[in-house]
């Protein structure tokens, strides 16, 4: 699944043949409207996402969900006449590489609105051009650590009091009170550790160590030491990819699992279980806006799934922590705002986007909050068995992102 060896140019080529997508230059791609509208032409979408560097399985899941939503929009004829056409461009999970290829679609594309960014320093790097120099339209799609309430920027993936508030009463239940907070050293696991402590703190848990390492290391030895010595109940892991492999094997291989702590990681989905064997994880609680599992309960999550599946077969999967959900959410709430608005310049959407609301979604329906540029949506938690998930608990509606 993380294998970012993959032959750029091979993985390029099977990407415009999977996709009909037209080069248009070095990592820029444009699926042309189905239809022309002689009078105004087609209404421009741009996506900014990772389709190469270490996380492209995440951005092309995400890539993958706006093909299947813009193509689903136009087959039910278009929005307000017009046809939709997609703009595609490779941030490459470089900044700087990202910068100049957003600039394309605002400058070169004139896209009427831009989605995508995964990383928040991906977030933080683009939104300048697009929402201040660029005066576009940008929806952020991933779950994230809150604070952003730059005008004109939407958020539709989960914040920390939607990930937290309800997942750790449940882990000092079915965990324990003793926390370690090990974390990879950027803003997102700083800000989120921050509101997390506090709701351990609030619940009678406590924190016993928060540490920051850098994203690269691999040996977590001393740690994994601290984890056991201290007799740790529950490991809040925000590690990421390279390093969470061998932390989940290192900590497996001490046995913490065995002697009864409990894993935790808000951004593993049905991706992530992969990086680890499936005993390496068992028990693994994570909280999210959707798990695969929901689709034998919830028909509308089975449609969407089953839809891009045919549509993407492949390793590429449609999943929460990879922000596939929030670029689903983002572009049917976008569509309700166009449609109300009746036009389709930045004031306008904006002011319809404030209060947009979905029937239904992955995990079920979505509202923006008026005036806030946060989404509400419901959440799950879930837990690792035999390499699956089983939901274990939900909210019962949809959660307040408290942002902003």
């Amino acid at each position: 699944m993380f294998d970012t060896q993959l032959s750029r140019r091979r993985f390029l080529s099977n990407f415009a043949f999977a996709s009909g997508a037209v080069a248009t230059g070095v990592g820029s791609w444009v699926i042309p409207a189905p239809w022309a509208n002689a009078a105004e032409g087609p209404i421009k979408v741009g996506i900014a996402t990772d389709l190469t560097g270490p996380i492209a399985y995440a951005g092309n899941a995400d890539a993958n969900v706006a093909k299947m939503v813009i193509k689903e929009i136009n087959a039910a004829g278009g929005l307000l006449g017009r046809p939709l056409e997609l703009y595609i461009e490779d941030t490459a999970s470089n900044e700087s590489v990202a910068v100049g290829n957003v600039r394309k679609l605002i400058q070169r594309d004139k896209v009427d609105m831009v989605l995508g960014g995964i990383t928040s320093s991906m977030r933080n790097a683009i939104k300048d051009p697009i929402v201040s120099r660029g005066k576009t339209l940008y929806i952020y799609p991933q779950l994230y650590e809150g604070k952003e309430c730059t005008p004109y920027l939407f958020c539709t993936g989960p914040t920390p009091a939607q990930q937290c508030d309800e997942f750790i009463p449940w882990l000092i239940k079915n965990g324990g009170k003793k926390f370690a907070l090990p974390s990879a050293n950027y803003v997102w696991p700083h800000t989120l550790n921050v509101y997390a402590r506090k709701v351990i703190e609030s619940n009678g848990g406590e924190v016993v160590f928060e540490e920051y390492y850098p994203l690269d290391q691999v040996d977590f030895s001393a740690t994994v030491n601290r984890i056991v010595s201290n007799k740790v109940d529950v490991v809040f892991n925000t590690v990421i990819p390279p390093g969470v492999g061998p932390f989940f094997k290192q900590l497996y291989e001490a046995g913490f699992l065995k002697n009864g702590g409990r894993l935790a990681c808000v951004y593993y989905d049905e991706n992530t279980l992969n990086i680890n064997q499936a005993a390496e994880i068992e028990g693994l609680a994570s909280c999210l806006d959707y798990f695969k599992v929901l689709t034998k309960e919830n028909p509308f999550d089975a449609k969407i799934q089953a839809a891009y599946e045919k549509d993407f077969p492949g390793n590429f999967l449609f999943a929460a922590g990879s922000a596939a959900t929030g670029t689903y959410r983002g572009l049917k709430l976008w569509e309700a705002a166009v449609k109300e608005a009746g036009k389709i310049d930045r004031e306008s959407v904006a002011a319809a986007l404030d209060h947009a609301k979905i029937a239904e979604g992955p995990g079920g329906p979505a509202e923006m909050v008026p005036g806030k540029r946060h989404c509400k949506m419901k959440m799950y938690t879930a837990v690792a068995k035999g390499g699956n998930y089983e939901i274990v608990a939900r909210s019962s509606g949809l959660v307040d992102p408290k942002e902003c």
